[in-house]
């Protein structure tokens, strides 16, 4: 069974994560099977614009603890969706957490419905959202993503939005919000379309560039750490972390 699924409408490729068993979480088959849909859709002169969503009530989850992508792997993951020559537009219904959120934002557009929420949840398994930094640190508001990467708090749609890591909250999760989106993308040269993305990403881009291996470093050192592994271990058991006061 694939773990993400495709469909078609008019020029707009849909690529729902279909993990819903494990709250698609980020494990290395599903990165995979990600990537390779969206290196098709790039090559697809039929498709205009790519919507990246969810079954279930999880966008998703962050790494699979049990079966985690390699961190490079994850990077070119998040490197491809900025530097696909298609719009990307991440569509959320519900929870998004970890690297789930590193997935919206690299993608150029992201809309939630209202009753969705979002979590940095890394400082509460004993590591930090380092790798996730390359798309979001350059286009989220600094107080804001201070204050949730350091403290793991669940915070709404209206918050996300404001801080930059959404583009809008759907009221009704219906298609009010995102439809005249795509239908703009239709409307849209496809050469334009791919100029235009290189000017809106070029700062993140020039973030992959300069800090990707750092970052990827860091993140392997947390894993690999004490404190890593009380943090997962307690997570998997549903307890409380050690430190917890």
């Amino acid at each position: 069974m694939t773990l993400v699924a495709k469909a078609s409408e008019r020029g707009i490729a849909t690529l729902t994560l279909d993990s819903p068993a494990n709250r698609n979480a980020l494990s290395a088959r599903l990165v995979s099977e990600l990537a390779d849909a969206l290196a098709a859709c790039g090559k697809d002169p039929s498709v205009r614009a790519v919507v990246l969503t969810h079954t279930g009530t999880t966008f998703s989850a962050g790494a699979d603890l049990k079966e985690p992508p390699n961190p490079y792997t994850f990077v070119a993951l998040l490197r491809q969706i900025i530097e696909l020559p298609k719009p990307v537009v991440a569509r959320v219904s519900g929870r998004a957490r970890a690297g789930g959120l590193g997935l919206i934002g690299a993608c150029d557009i992201a809309v939630a419905s209202a009753a969705s929420d979002f979590a940095f949840t890394e400082v509460r398994i004993g590591v930090a959202p380092a790798v996730i930094s390359l798309p979001l640190l350059p286009r989220l508001e600094p107080r804001a993503v201070a204050r949730h990467y350091l403290t793991g708090e669940v915070f709404d749609a209206a918050e996300a939005a404001r801080m930059g890591l959404l583009t809008a909250v759907d009221p009704d999760n219906g298609d009010a919000v995102i439809a005249p989106v795509l239908d703009g993308f239709r409307k849209a040269s496809p050469v334009a379309l791919d100029a235009t993305k290189q000017l809106l990403t070029a700062r993140v881009r020039e973030t992959f560039d300069r800090d990707a291996e750092d970052l990827v470093q860091r993140s392997a050192s947390l894993f690999a750490s004490a404190e890593a592994r009380e943090g997962m271990t307690a997570f998997l058991e549903r307890r409380d972390p050690a430190w917890v006061l």
